[in-house]
């Protein structure tokens, strides 16, 4: 979680994980395409620097954020990948709109944990103002994209080791 204490980019390369092996599906919302976009790319620059290959990296590009869900889902069965990265960016809003969408999605990707024996990574902003979000999508504060790929790569080495 970023605060002011705290960068979403920040962590320490060298304790991670072996990812060399690893396949990840990544869903993300169209909907807000300039902060999505750009924690696109900070969770594919990440799953790359840490081994993962460009052919392993399945990703698909959904409406908006209700969407994640369904696309996560889906991603999971046909790809079978190791994590399933979610990414979206709702913005708060004049109405109760953003309470819904935000309750929807992450209710959502949580009951996917519980159905599959993979992680489904929760990289979804959700903020009060756009400059929020873009101090949160390669801002001042980092990028939630790479805290997402991070989370997805240290998740499976959690799997792993149980197995």
């Amino acid at each position: 979680m970023a605060t002011a204490y705290h960068n979403l980019s920040e962590y320490d390369i060298n304790s991670m994980p072996d990812a060399s092996d690893m396949k990840v599906a990544i869903a993300a919302a169209e909907w807000n395409s300039e902060i999505t976009d750009a924690l696109l790319k900070g969770a594919v620059d990440t799953l790359m620097r840490n081994g993962v290959k460009q052919e392993n990296i399945y990703v698909a590009r959904v409406p908006g954020t209700v969407e994640l869900t369904f696309a996560s889902q889906q991603m999971a069965e046909f790809y079978q990948p190791d994590a399933v990265i979610a990414i979206g960016c709702v913005v708060r809003g004049d109405t109760p709109h953003f309470d819904y969408v935000c309750q929807s999605v992450t209710q959502g990707i949580t009951h996917l944990n519980t159905l599959f024996g993979i992680p489904f990574i929760f990289g979804v902003l959700t903020t009060n103002t756009m400059e929020q979000a873009r101090e949160r999508a390669g801002g001042r504060l980092g990028n939630k994209g790479d805290e997402a790929a991070v989370a997805a790569i240290k998740m499976h080495d959690f799997v792993c080791k149980l197995k």
